[in-house]
């Protein structure tokens, strides 16, 4: 088994893995890890993209909570 002793040893050992990305504004990304550099700028193939939305119901004040699910296939 491969030790991990920097950040990136981990992106190393993820490679050809489906890994999961956490973006600004809600978003979510879920795809295989194709390549990447030392800014951490990533290619993924098969990658799945899941927008959060949350409304409030003017009436009832509870969370009306949206999500919009997107598949990108490479």
């Amino acid at each position: 088994m491969a030790t991990i002793t920097e950040p990136l040893d981990l992106i190393k050992l993820s490679l050809d893995e489906v890994i999961y990305v956490k973006c600004r504004g809600e978003r979510e990304l879920r795809g295989k890890l194709q390549a990447y550099d030392q800014h951490l700028n990533m290619v993924l193939s098969d990658v799945e993209e899941t927008v959060t939305s949350v409304e409030i119901d003017q009436e009832t004040y509870e969370e009306i909570v949206k999500q919009a699910i997107f598949k990108i296939q490479s």
